[in-house]
């Protein structure tokens, strides 16, 4: 049952929504600065056109608007299109080229637009809101609100600028999340693929994902096995062998056979620890009695390093999405411990739409491959097999980031 923070309009879910928001429209001024980099490159390669000299820089420069559009599609997971013609006809005949070329106009003045007006907002707000706190150490001139409509003289303009302040943050509170869809709503319009290549793309990728997830199983079947076969069957073979010694003891010595009996006893009990622990790692039981966060807790607690869990799941997803965050989790943290070097580590989960991002960070040395055999290839192979994405950052003196997004579901 989702708790009281889930309701759409709880003030916890929607200053959570407005920050989330806010964050989305930072990262989209970068894009958008990058947008407008890229049209005064294109508008340089126009003049440099009609001079009759810029013709051989245009493929370059629809191959930087594509450099640029595919930084937003990472951004907002949107699938990418075709590869750009080198021949300049083809390209311009190409839609996902005339599309890209329109959304840059758009995010270059409209996207920036929208995101200077939320760092504007979000400046104002702190602006105001701290004006009786430090407007009496300023010059008269400048002891103004952010609008600077007129000039504070007392304690009571102070706090009247102050009650500007909550009035601005409850408006930033409620815009921002419009204003962030409004700017990712050119670039899901005008960058994703064509339907008919969507779906093209779309069974390729879930072609390989097919695979992966058979892949995947077929590792976990070995995993079992290999632990059953090491480890369960060799402590049973060997309680058979001492219980037929003690069998061949008892009329003899009974005293040796107690002892052998007490053996036989002890590998019985070491069998079944580890039958325990081989069903453990099908499906941690802490899942099916606590939620995710509270499973991640745990495991954190038993983590070496120093392991803080930033964890907000008001809904549970499906329970084949929480093993695979758990042991996504399980297998980072285990890195952490043994390569990494790292004093802390920090676990963030969220749910946002219809996804689960789990987000794994340390302060070690850095510089982790896939291809090093730390168990990273498992990860992704997992993650992969739900039709996930799996991203990871380690340059060479940290820190590490891996980030998992899985659909929910749910």
């Amino acid at each position: 049952m989702a708790t009281e923070d889930a309701r759409p309009w709880h003030p916890v879910v929607r200053a959570r929504a407005a920050l989330d928001a806010l964050e989305r429209l930072v990262v989209g001024l970068g894009t958008a600065v990058l947008a407008v980099a890229a049209s005064l490159w294109l508008l340089g390669t126009a003049v440099l056109c009609v001079a009759g000299v810029g013709i051989l820089l245009v493929p370059a420069s629809l191959r930087l608007v594509r450099t640029v559009a595919d930084r937003e599609r990472t951004r907002l997971e949107v699938l990418r299109p075709e590869p750009v013609p080198r021949r300049l006809r083809a390209a311009l005949a190409q839609a996902s080229v005339r599309r890209e070329l329109g959304w840059l106009v758009c995010h270059s003045t409209f996207g920036l637009l929208l995101s200077l007006t939320a760092l504007t907002l979000a400046v104002d707000v702190m602006h105001d809101a701290s004006f009786p706190a430090w407007w009496w150490f300023v010059s008269p001139a400048d002891a103004t609100p952010a609008q600077g409509f007129f000039t504070a003289t007392d304690w009571g303009d102070a706090f009247l600028v102050c009650l500007f302040g909550v009035a601005t943050l409850v408006v930033s509170v409620l815009v921002m999340p419009l204003l962030a869809r409004l700017q990712e709503w050119t670039a899901k319009r005008l960058l994703a693929p064509e339907r008919g290549t969507d779906l093209a793309l779309r069974v390729a990728e879930l072609t390989a994902t097919r695979a992966a997830a058979l892949d995947a199983h077929a590792v976990e079947l070995r995993r079992i096995e290999r632990a059953l076969h090491d480890g369960t069957q060799n402590r049973l073979v060997a309680v058979n062998v001492l219980l037929g010694a003690a069998t061949r003891a008892l009329p003899r010595d009974p005293a040796a056979a107690e002892e052998i009996l007490g053996r036989a006893q002890d590998a019985g009990e070491q069998a079944l620890a580890e039958l325990r622990g081989v069903v453990r790692s099908i499906l941690p039981p802490v899942l099916t009695g606590r939620s995710l966060p509270d499973a991640l807790t745990a495991l954190a607690a038993g983590c070496p390093v120093t392991c803080r869990i930033d964890a907000d799941l008001p809904v549970h997803p499906a329970v084949s999405v929480q093993v695979t965050a758990y042991f996504v989790v399980a297998e980072a943290l285990t890195n952490v411990a043994k390569h990494s070097g790292a004093g802390a580590a920090t676990v963030r989960l969220r749910r946002e739409r219809d996804r689960v991002h789990v987000e794994v960070t340390d302060d070690g040395r850095g510089g982790a491959d896939e291809d090093s055999g730390s168990g990273l290839t498992g990860i992704r192979r997992r993650v992969e097999a739900h039709d996930g994405t799996f991203a990871l950052a380690s340059p060479a003196g940290g820190p590490t980031t891996l980030k998992v997004s899985l659909p929910c579901g749910s």
